[in-house]
């Protein structure tokens, strides 16, 4: 490690790196789970801001990807365990996603599917689908055996197919 200035400087480019490469992912990450962009961006903010902190404790034991989506889930999981958060209108309207630049009119029916799914449900397939992600990367950045995290692909998977599809049982 370098002491001072550099140093400083060193973790200011790897943070500035850490963000051209995971800041679109974080946020949609953040968006979907938190249903809110403004929160979104607070959340992605702050995901950085842990991971700036920790920099120096980051031990290279998962990739950098998979450290951040962990923190960005625990930020966006102390978000919703907030008092006020559960007496605001989370729902996500094609409006809303029109602004978010990664979604096509094809996949509007789909995220408002996701987000209508229980939390551990949605990380499940945000984690999965959009950041193509590993079960086992899912188990790491979940803190979650590699059986919990394939029940719950399973589970969200089984209820998108009713919500989508209108409760028919074909594939």
């Amino acid at each position: 490690m370098q002491h001072g200035a550099q140093m400083t400087e060193t973790r200011e480019e790897t943070l500035a790196k850490l963000v051209r490469e995971h800041q679109s992912a974080l946020t949609r990450l953040c968006f979907l789970s938190l249903r809110d962009e403004e929160l979104a961006r607070d959340a992605v903010q702050e995901t950085f801001l842990k991971a700036f902190e920790a920099l120096s404790r980051f031990r290279g034991d998962s990739s950098e990807r998979t450290w951040l989506f962990s923190i960005a889930l625990n930020v966006c999981r102390d978000m919703h365990r907030a008092n006020w958060f559960r007496f605001v209108d989370r729902r996500i309207t094609p409006e809303m996603l029109e602004h978010m630049a990664d979604f096509t009119d094809s996949g509007v029916e789909l995220s408002i599917a996701i987000s209508g799914l229980p939390y551990r449900l949605r990380e499940a397939v945000l984690l999965y689908y959009y950041q193509g992600m590993t079960v086992e990367e899912m188990a790491e950045v979940l803190h979650a055996a590699k059986s919990t995290v394939s029940v719950r692909l399973k589970q969200a998977r089984d209820r998108l197919h009713i919500t989508l599809e209108g409760g028919d049982d074909h594939d």
